[in-house]
């Protein structure tokens, strides 16, 4: 009988502590699923994240501010936030840095109906752009109306969400939406020749876009477990650049309501928005130095950043797989 207690307790012991050695990490995204956050689906229905001892859970998001935010005040471990946002929230007092970057190009891009009369961004004063107040489109609005030649302040924003704003265009009760160019397919669908286009590249405005976030007292803490975490989120995109329809599948299993033709063509143009000379020559996901100090000074020039700090803590390629590269095309 002692024989068996002894046994039963190594037993509770070893699964303890097991159950200790497994780190429990949230991701917030920065809104509803969609194509871009498939690899992390795809890499938790394999098991890849449990095989390496992390737990992970997926949060719906509200916004990279509002992701930002809340990985900045340790209200969760990670999360997805476009990267000046997360500047803006790190200069507010946010303690996080950024430890991969998804969309090494901005996704970011303004629509709107040709009827309306618009031919493009000198167009928009005294016209209603609809978007979340959230959205890093509004908070970098200031950046691109610059860029563009225009007052920020001579358009007027309306609270969309975002399943709202194409039927809010169709309506016509807003002049122009802002959304990200992996969506682009759907409104060239529902518009046609109808559409009006206008990427933030096409005013010189590239700044990096959706990346991973870490509270950087959980960084410190636990660098074995973020290293990980990247890794195997490196080589979940990395296996959904080579092929999306696992990814695809994994993704749709987790997330109600999504369109698989849908997703297939947002994917398509996420690996554009994927591809810089960094990411296929140094490792997929990884920052370019020089292009974070170039945003952080645009995002000080033009927005604000309450309180200063070195652009060169914003970021950290040091947990990155340098095998894993972004294809060249």
């Amino acid at each position: 009988m002692k024989k068996l207690i002894a046994a039963a307790g190594t037993v509770l012991l070893s699964l303890a502590t097991a159950s200790a050695s497994a780190a429990d990490v949230t991701l917030m995204l920065n809104w509803t699923p969609t194509a871009d956050h498939s690899p992390i689906y795809y890499a938790r229905a394999q098991g890849w994240y449990k095989n390496e001892g992390i737990d992970l859970s997926i949060e719906t998001g509200r916004g990279s501010a509002a992701t930002a935010q809340r990985v900045g005040s340790g209200g969760t471990q990670m999360g997805i936030a476009d990267l000046p946002t997360a500047m803006q929230a790190r200069g507010k007092g946010a303690d996080l840095t950024a430890v991969m970057v998804i969309y090494a190009n901005t996704p970011q891009g303004f629509y709107w109906l040709k009827s309306s009369g618009i031919s493009g961004p000198k167009d928009f004063p005294g016209r209603k752009i609809g978007n979340p107040p959230g959205d890093a489109a509004r908070l970098m609005w200031p950046a691109f109306a610059k860029n563009a030649g225009i007052e920020p302040g001579s358009v007027n924003f309306v609270n969309l969400s975002p399943q709202a704003k194409v039927a809010a265009l169709k309506s016509k009760s807003v002049d122009i939406i802002s959304d990200f160019y992996n969506e682009h397919d759907l409104k060239l669908k529902e518009f046609g020749d109808e559409l009006g286009f206008a990427p933030w590249r096409s005013v010189g405005l590239n700044v990096y876009g959706n990346s991973i976030v870490v509270n950087r007292e959980f960084l410190e803490k636990n660098k074995e477990s973020v290293a990980k975490f990247v890794a195997v989120t490196q080589r979940a995109y990395e296996a959904c650049v080579k092929t999306f329809d696992p990814c695809l599948q994994a993704l749709m299993a987790s997330v109600s309501g999504l369109n698989a033709d849908n997703q297939r063509d947002q994917w398509e143009r996420i690996k554009t928005l994927m591809r810089d000379d960094t990411t296929t020559k140094v490792a997929l996901g990884a920052f370019d130095g020089g292009r974070v100090k170039a945003d952080y000074e645009l995002v000080g020039s033009l927005i604000g950043i309450d309180k200063a700090f070195d652009p060169a803590t914003m970021f950290s390629n040091e947990y990155l797989d340098k095998k894993i590269r972004m294809t060249g095309q």
